[in-house]
């Protein structure tokens, strides 16, 4: 059974069985131990806390978590900073923003940076969890509230509109698939088209948006609004 091991505002968890393990990161103690709990409650296994992000890139490099749950505004050490650090470090580790902020700019950093998931702090519980388990498994995860307002952004803006046009309704689809976390095999089952076929389109839509990698597609996806 896991016990912890308390320091300061550093909890480390030690684990036996195979859940999916979680570092979370809050300088708020009570939020910290709600969600603990939320998370328990939904099968997770949180294995170490922090309150500001040089705990939270100390907890992942030690303790090498599927999901790290990062609140942006943690005092003297950002957690966007850990964000981007991490992203490079550790990039199997994914990473689920948690905060306050509704504000686009806030949002499309932390994508920007490297986030899975952007999700605030006021959504149901049972949101909460599941925006943690999609994200664990690959995918773009965002609260609906923000979902909503970045979709209405872009499709007010030119540069949604010229990415619509270029891609084609086939290549959307597989950009939506590719948001969704799914691979090549995946994608290719899921549009009765060949796993080279799917590379294709992969290539051709990682060359139209300029991007280098899955999830910089995604989250450009996100951005202007194709998904």
């Amino acid at each position: 059974m896991p016990h912890h091991v308390a320091s300061d505002y550093l909890d480390v968890v030690a684990y036996s069985d195979a859940q999916l393990r979680i570092v979370l990161a809050d300088d708020h103690q009570l939020f910290r131990e709600g969600l603990r709990a939320m998370l328990h409650d939904a099968g997770m296994l949180v294995v170490g806390e922090g309150s500001d992000g040089a705990q939270a890139t100390a907890l992942v490099r030690s303790l090498q978590p599927d999901v790290l749950v990062l609140d942006l505004s943690m005092g003297r050490h950002c957690g966007l900073d850990a964000l981007r650090l991490l992203s490079t470090e550790h990039p199997d580790v994914r990473v689920v923003v948690v905060t306050v902020s509704a504000e686009r700019r806030d949002v499309l950093e932390a994508l920007d940076a490297g986030a899975r998931g952007y999700l605030l702090k006021d959504s149901p519980v049972d949101q909460l969890a599941l925006g943690i388990r999609q994200a664990a498994e690959g995918q773009i995860v965002l609260s609906s509230f923000l979902a909503d307002a970045l979709r209405t952004h872009a499709h007010a803006g030119a540069l949604a509109e010229g990415d619509r046009q270029a891609l084609t309704p086939r290549e959307t689809e597989v950009l939506r698939l590719i948001a969704d976390g799914a691979d090549n095999s995946t994608i290719g089952q899921a549009l009765s088209i060949s796993p080279n076929t799917v590379k294709q389109y992969v290539r051709n839509i990682f060359e139209k948006l300029g991007v280098r990698s899955r999830l910089q597609a995604a989250v450009h996806a996100v951005r202007v609004g194709l998904v």
